[in-house]
């Protein structure tokens, strides 16, 4: 496979790759806000209300904590080894077992794939909520949206990644200022007396636990907001210069998120009491914030085109990361070598693009599907608890992956993480995962998980048998 490079800016250290270097500072800042933002706050911040009482904005807190210190190890990985693929190839360099490589690859791309069908199905939803259009959840009109929402979304991906991230840009600056208008309405409500801040230092629990796991359940529902900027060193080969530019922009994205999380939290609380924020009849928690602090502004009706924004920019998102996650797996051997083809014109990886789609096509339909009924709407919900239980444990991985690589010398420049974070990082993800971080009804977590991950070793006894029927490919990609 050969293409033109000319035009591609070679980094100090780095080995050029064949995708196209378009993603500059800025534009990988609004990338990181992007994917974390997401529709995560929207939808949780009733939902950690519900679990820890007025003081919701603890857990957004500590999910934040806990990302910002798994974010360091992150950064000291994506600056040493600035390529496609991200925690699967940290794995894949720190232990070279083909097994591990691939599961943590199987996860990563599952939560992508998951959270982007996911949105397509919320997609079709907020559009007819939004135009008033009266399609029912499971009907047939909302899985051609959603089916013609993903098959937009790869053509955008396949277009090239200029356009992607152009893209990204304004669905970030529309879901960015939902979340504003709803601390200025907090801040405008504060004025005029309407603000009652003794609720938010408040800790309740319904199951009467104690303050510890009461915040370490919240924080293990709010990381689901949190997710996302692991999502960014899946293009590290489409920056300009990941080794100057990922330190400050991630850190710079991760302050930026928890500061608005935190923020929207406090407001939600002060304005709306927690029994009405949990109460769903009510309309969703940010609805009800602003229709107590802005009864006049039609948030209800604005409310599903902001949606629609939201959703788009995070099944984009997760769709461009699990398709260069499998362009970055296979030039490393672990998978079949068709999928790192890049397209001589676009310069995409337009095997792993069509792949990835075909994937969420078939997801979309079953969770478009399921969503239709009392039972499925469930487990459509789990799904979103599967995907940050999953990505804690990659998270996990990843910490102990640094630890390893250490003592791996390379000859280029990187930022390098205070010595103790990945143990810490390790620790507290690991915590998460545990069943004492959730309550009984997201034990179901596990049972889905556990499924994925069968699913996983089955496409890994295949996966192996493909890439070993032909030419012998050893752990670093080389025949």
């Amino acid at each position: 496979m050969s293409t033109t490079r000319d035009d591609v800016a070679e980094v100090p250290g780095d080995e050029g790759t064949e995708l196209n270097r378009a993603i500059g500072p800025k534009l990988l800042l609004l990338f990181i806000v992007g994917d974390i933002l997401g529709t995560g706050v929207y939808a949780l911040t009733g939902d950690v209300a519900g679990q820890v009482g007025g003081a919701a904005w603890a857990p957004f807190l500590a999910a934040f904590i806990v990302a910002t210190i798994t974010a360091f190890s992150y950064l000291e990985l994506v600056t040493k080894y600035p390529q496609a693929a991200g925690a699967a190839l940290y794995t894949h360099k720190a232990f070279g077992i083909h097994f591990i490589t691939f599961i943590v690859a199987f996860t990563v791309m599952c939560s992508g794939i998951t959270s982007a069908s996911t949105a397509a199905n919320a997609f079709a939803g907020f559009l007819s909520d939004g135009l008033e259009l009266g399609y029912e959840a499971g009907s047939t009109p909302i899985l051609l949206i959603a089916l013609a929402f993903m098959a937009l979304i790869a053509a955008v991906n396949f277009r090239g990644v200029s356009e992607s991230v152009m893209t990204n840009v304004v669905l970030t600056m529309v879901e960015l200022s939902g979340l504003l208008l709803i601390i200025f309405v907090g801040l405008y409500a504060v004025t005029q007396g309407d603000a009652d801040f003794s609720r938010t230092v408040v800790f309740e629990s319904p199951e009467d636990k104690s303050l510890f796991i009461t915040v370490s359940t919240g924080t293990a529902l709010a990381f689901f907001a949190m997710v996302g900027f692991e999502d960014s060193v899946n293009m590290a080969e489409e920056c300009k210069n990941p080794e100057r530019d990922f330190p400050k922009m991630m850190l710079t994205g991760l302050f930026i998120t928890g500061l608005i999380y935190v923020l929207v939290a406090i407001t939600a609380v002060a304005l709306v009491p927690v029994g009405d924020l949990t109460n769903a009849d009510k309309g969703s928690a940010l609805t009800q914030v602003v229709a107590a602090g802005a009864p006049d502004l039609p948030f209800d009706r604005i409310f599903p085109f902001i949606g629609m924004f939201a959703v788009a920019n995070s099944a984009l998102i997760n769709m461009l990361m699990a398709s260069r996650l499998l362009y970055g797996m296979a030039n490393q051997g672990v998978l079949p070598k068709p999928l790192g083809r890049v397209h001589q014109v676009r310069r995409t990886p337009y095997v792993s693009i069509a792949f990835t789609t075909v994937i969420a096509l078939g997801l979309i339909t079953y969770v478009v599907i399921e969503s239709g009924s009392a039972s499925g709407a469930n487990t459509v919900s789990l799904l979103g608890g599967t995907t940050a239980l999953l990505l804690l444990g990659v998270f996990t991985v990843v910490n102990i992956a640094l630890i390893v690589l250490r003592k791996d010398v390379v000859d280029r420049p990187h930022f390098r993480s205070p010595t103790v974070m990945p143990y810490i990082g390790a620790v507290t993800c690991a915590y998460l995962v545990g069943p004492w971080a959730r309550t009984e009804d997201q034990m179901e977590q596990y049972e889905i998980a556990a499924l994925l991950i069968g699913l996983g070793v089955v496409l890994w006894v295949i996966t192996w048998a493909f890439t070993r029927r032909g030419k012998q490919v050893d752990y670093t990609g080389e025949e």
